[in-house]
């Protein structure tokens, strides 16, 4: 049988495309219709590893993608929103959350992509509502991943009666190593565990491929998808890094174990296929599904010990933000006005320290142009909106409580400093975004421009340092001074 190799790779690199396409629209869809409130749910369910795995399942069948999960995982561990540990917790149920695309590809509803494409379409270009447009990407891109997986099956159907494919397929039977590395290396090239098992499915239901030449691919491709994690920890803090390296030595050590037992996980396979009747497209996400159960089961005990591994193979001290609190003590409220105040002007303080540190980084990253400088700025950034909205809300359930007017004029102060520390934070993001410009655009500042704004740095970084100790210490002489110099930044401008 003549096959048209055309036909066959424009339909197979469509397909996928297509395929990569709607796991994206599926993911974003989904993300926008369930509001963005990832960082809260990691946030808020990481307090020890067994709920980092809740919660790395949750988050990764919000957006469809455990590299997604991975790389917010390594920003929220660089920002010192959770420790290592955490962390590893949530990589762990980030495995298993991404076998959820197998399973529904597995429930064959390729002949219902097109009308669920037009649906939503329908629903994004008809309607204004953000609620119904979202789900009408969610939709399209559930459509669309059919759409591509019918596309790619269709186009690999003739490697089944391809002599050559036939031998690369008993050769992965009889030497497993080689599935692992075809998995590996096809993965880190599309970046999509999912497209990967996409197309092992799609080679399954047209018979061109065993399952003990598929399972070895289906493990190679868990260790390929750590690349994208790697890439977003490089020129990171080494808590990122750390991180990263986890998701990466989680898979070896994965891959390992069952490369060891794959004769005992190919037969629990095929008997799970046996007694369950299960078609060859779901027979790969059982294998898939399993794996990753199996493989967070057994290495969950030793979180401590990959703890551990990581920091010795990435020693040093890390510098992190810490976005959490430190003074907000909501017992306090209770007992004492006064003292609840005391602790808020300490959180407001540390907030004005993180407004320094912001600008600093700020003023860095225009002279050097390193984004390493901007990357910290934006984490700082986000530690202020997030004691901002903390603050707030002590402040807020403070003045439910009966006070002084001395009391209530201090609370006033400080929600009106915990509003204007906040603007900083929004300034200095601005400036970022215009020196970003800067570097696209390749404008060029003359060095008289840059003595300008260098002084007019080191201006403003004067004047914030004195308005927090203005704060702190009530310093009236010091106040009048903040505002003179407020007035020579107005000449400059």
């Amino acid at each position: 049988m003549d096959i048209d190799v055309q036909s066959l790779i424009f339909d197979f690199i469509g397909g996928i495309g297509i395929f990569l396409l709607g796991i994206k629209f599926m993911g974003d869809g989904l993300q926008r219709s369930a509001g963005d409130r990832l960082r809260d749910i990691l946030d808020r369910f990481t307090s020890n590893p067994f709920l980092g795995v809740l919660a790395g399942i949750v988050v990764t069948l919000l957006i469809q993608s455990s590299s997604g999960t991975t790389v917010l995982t390594v920003g929220l561990v660089s920002a010192g929103f959770m420790t290592l540990r955490q962390a590893i917790g949530v990589i762990m149920g980030a495995n298993i959350g991404t076998t959820a695309t197998a399973f529904i590809i597995g429930i064959d509803i390729g002949e219902y992509a097109l009308p669920i494409l037009a649906v939503g379409s329908f629903l994004i270009i008809f309607f204004s509502n953000q609620k119904v447009t979202a789900i009408g990407q969610a939709l399209f891109g559930f459509g669309a991943l059919f759409f591509g997986l019918e596309l790619m099956s269709s186009g690999m159907s003739p490697l089944r009666t391809l002599d050559s494919f036939h031998e690369l397929t008993v050769s992965m039977s009889e030497t497993p190593i080689l599935g692992v590395v075809i998995g590996t290396v096809f993965t880190m090239v599309v970046q999509s565990s999912t497209a990967t098992i996409g197309i092992l499915q799609g080679l399954m239901s047209e018979g061109a491929i065993k399952l003990d030449a598929a399972i070895p691919v289906l493990i190679g491709d868990n260790l390929g998808t750590t690349i994208t994690a790697i890439i977003a920890s490089l020129g990171a803090s080494i808590a990122a890094k750390r991180a990263a390296l986890t998701h990466v030595v989680f898979n070896i050590i994965g891959v390992v174990i069952f490369m060891i037992l794959l004769s005992p996980f190919i037969s629990f396979v095929t008997y799970l296929q046996e007694q369950l009747s299960l078609n060859p497209s779901m027979t790969i996400a059982v294998a898939h599904g399993s794996y990753n159960i199996m493989n967070t089961a057994i290495q969950f005990p030793f979180i401590g010990a990959l703890a551990w591994i990581v920091t010795k193979l990435i020693p040093g001290e890390d510098m992190v933000i810490e976005y959490k609190p430190q003074h907000l003590d909501p017992i306090v409220i209770n007992k004492s006005s006064s003292l609840a105040l005391e602790q808020a002007k300490l959180e407001v303080l540390r907030m004005g320290d993180f407004a320094y540190k912001g600008l600093e980084e700020t003023l860095k990253y225009a002279q050097t142009l390193d984004t390493k400088h901007s990357e910290m700025a934006s984490q700082v950034e986000g530690a202020i909106n997030n004691l901002d909205r903390k603050i707030t809300e002590y402040l807020v359930a403070i003045s439910a409580e009966s006070m002084t007017k001395w009391e209530r004029d201090k609370h006033t102060l400080l929600m009106d400093s915990v509003r204007d520390i906040e603007r900083i934070g929004d300034h200095f993001e601005n400036i970022t975004e215009l020196i970003d410009y800067r570097i696209s655009n390749k404008v060029d500042l003359t060095d008289q421009a840059m003595d300008d704004l260098n002084s007019m740095f080191d201006l403003t970084l004067l004047t914030v340092k004195q308005s927090i100790e203005c704060l702190d210490n009530r310093d009236k002489e010091l106040a009048l001074e903040v505002i003179r110099k407020e007035e020579q930044i107005d000449q400059m401008v």
